[in-house]
């Protein structure tokens, strides 16, 4: 319920917040700018918020987050009400937001780890992925239809009052005494800041598997997934509609989304296979490509559809494979460092932003969806061994 009140919040930031700096500057360009200013400080603190998680404890670090995060909305829904909001408010509270979610992920990911344990970790990454996904489908419409008929402020609001429900619900975790023991061993606490990071960094990069599966994950994110931070182009410029329009395409997404992630949940051990992994990163690419050819809105929704399908299922068995391979005494770490996705995707963002200014929103869009497409053929060819492999070990006790 945390995952889902938080995911709510974060999708109708997405949706108000690009919504809003467009209609204040009609820039497309700046529509990729607040989009890399929200996530330039998961890149910037994403490493460091796994350090904390594994040092410091995952509980305490998302109860903070989320009423930093709550505090934030309501300044921007007021300044919105009383009229006084400038684009360098928006650009501000991005950047904060962005830092608040960089100590959000990993401590949220790994928590869900240290409450499955082993035994159901891969449908519990799963589940989570759903939780997302619902809100993905669900939040972008919302706030459509809340900017369209009470305004902007009213949706910032709206989202400050999820982050208390999520604070709320995550107050009453309690984590294993014993899981507590495992993940937060005393001879982490007596190493240096520093030290912890490096070993998280050593472990990935003498891990030839999970550097592999970190690149595949990261580097499709960032060519194809600041898609999203375009759609106002889309929906105001190629689909001739409004608010509710973007909310439309942004949900066919979520409902996508959510398709793959109970699809993945359903293959049991099957998710473990580098042949999915693989197909499910060209389709996103794939995917792309023909959302930006299409002229209607239903065709539109049809292959977003299909892109929130491809992509949550390619990354759900790629983040369940990193988990279940890492040790819990670096998951948070690890998981730091995966974390970065949330920051390549403004990132990409502002070159999406910078292509669709020079060439369109739709050539954009085409450009971005073949260069992940090529991307993961690649990899496919340079690492073969990747698409042959079952990457899941036979039983899941190795976990701990």
């Amino acid at each position: 319920m945390g995952q889902v009140t938080t995911s709510m919040g974060q999708w109708m930031d997405q949706t108000s917040r690009s919504w809003l700096i467009y209609r204040l500057t009609g820039s497309p360009l700046q529509l990729g700018v607040v989009s890399a200013l929200r996530g330039a400080p998961i890149l910037l603190f994403g490493i460091v918020a796994g350090v904390f998680a594994d040092r410091y404890g995952r509980k305490r670090q998302l109860i903070i987050a989320q009423n930093v995060n709550a505090i934030l909305n309501l300044i921007l829904a007021t300044l919105i009400l009383t009229g006084r909001i400038q684009a360098w408010h928006i650009f501000v509270t991005a950047f904060l937001a962005g830092t608040v979610q960089a100590f959000q992920q990993p401590a949220r990911q790994v928590l869900v780890s240290d409450l499955a344990g082993g035994e159901h970790l891969l449908n519990a990454i799963a589940l989570n992925s759903a939780a997302v996904n619902v809100s993905r489908s669900i939040g972008p419409a919302i706030a459509g239809v809340i900017i369209q008929a009470f305004g902007v402020d009213v949706s910032y609001y709206a989202q400050a009052a999820f982050y208390m429900l999520a604070t709320a619900w995550t107050i009453q975790i309690k984590v294993p005494e014993s899981q507590v023991s495992v993940s937060h061993p005393r001879g982490l606490a007596s190493q240096s800041f520093f030290d912890s990071m490096r070993e998280g960094f050593a472990y990935i990069a003498s891990h030839r598997i999970i550097l592999a599966l970190m690149v595949l994950a990261l580097a499709p994110i960032l060519l194809g997934q600041p898609y999203t931070s375009l759609m106002p182009i889309f929906a105001i410029d190629v689909l001739h509609g409004n608010a509710h329009t973007q909310g439309l395409l942004l949900s066919s997404v979520g409902i996508g989304a959510l398709l793959g992630a109970l699809t993945i949940a359903s293959l049991g051990r099957k998710q473990g296979s580098g042949k999915l992994l693989i197909i499910g990163a060209a389709g996103f690419g794939l995917s792309l490509v023909l959302f930006s050819r299409s002229p209607v809105l239903w065709m539109a929704m049809v292959f977003t559809f299909l892109a929130g399908l491809a992509n949550t299922s390619y990354t759900s068995q790629n983040q369940t494979i990193i988990q279940t391979l890492t040790p819990a005494v670096v998951r948070g770490r690890v998981l730091g460092v995966y974390s970065l996705d949330r920051g390549l995707v403004p990132v990409g963002s502002l070159l999406a932003g910078a292509l669709a200014a020079w060439l369109g929103g739709p050539w954009a869009v085409t450009i971005m969806g073949t260069s992940c497409l090529l991307l993961v053929i690649g990899v496919a060819v340079l690492k073969p061994e990747l698409w042959k492999s079952k990457l899941l070990p036979s039983s899941e006790k190795t976990t701990s």
